[in-house]
């Protein structure tokens, strides 16, 4: 974590520098799935939500970094030894995402732009419940690599994200230390730009 703000903090440092920027308030939908399910498991994502904003520095070449708060569902299947006994679990998360993205414009234009953007995050896990447990099998942040277009449309913007785990979601206990599970989001978010890249 402590490397993702220094990331954040050079970005802005660097970015302040610079004669364009933007920045991007956004809200909109979150779906977080767990990988690798184990046998007789099965993990499907829910409806969520996000809120935040990034701020972009620089031309065709740009600098993002963000902070979006987020409220998560994934609803978790396991199979006993009879279809009678299989039970369904719906766990929650609330995570403060911390990004720090590297983007191109690979349409700039005065009413349009389309972006690519990748870059680390990291996800503070601000709560975790697993139904009626308090989720303490779950560990506390999770790395991520995250990709997404943004498009820009005048004042409006819309952007789809995906974000790969590369923390196990579990913690190292031998209960479940079989269990490779990593966290794997699709984002889409609507939200207004405030500034101008195309400032000389």
């Amino acid at each position: 974590m402590k490397n993702i703000l220094s990331i954040l903090a050079i970005t802005t440092a660097v970015g302040t520098a610079s004669a364009q920027f933007q920045i991007n308030p956004q809200a909109g939908l979150a779906f977080q799935n767990l990988t690798q399910p184990g046998e007789g498991q099965d993990f499907k994502a829910a409806l969520g939500w996000q809120l935040g904003a990034d701020v972009r520095f620089g031309d065709r070449l740009f600098l993002q970094p963000g902070a979006f708060l987020s409220r998560n569902t994934t609803m978790l299947t396991f199979q006993g030894d009879s279809a009678a006994s299989k039970e369904e679990l719906e766990l929650k998360t609330t995570n403060l995402r911390l990004r720090a993205l590297v983007g191109y414009r690979i349409i700039d234009s005065y009413q349009f732009d389309l972006r690519f953007m990748i870059g680390p995050s990291y996800d503070v896990i601000l709560s975790k419940k697993l139904e009626d447990e308090s989720g303490d099998a779950f560990n506390s942040g999770s790395f991520n690599i995250e990709a997404g277009l943004g498009f820009d449309m005048g004042l409006v913007t819309l952007s789809p994200t995906m974000t790969f785990g590369l923390s196990n979601v579990f913690k190292d206990n031998p209960s479940i230390s079989n269990v490779d599970s990593k966290y794997f989001t699709y984002g889409l978010t609507v939200g207004i730009n405030i500034g101008d890249d195309d400032a000389e």
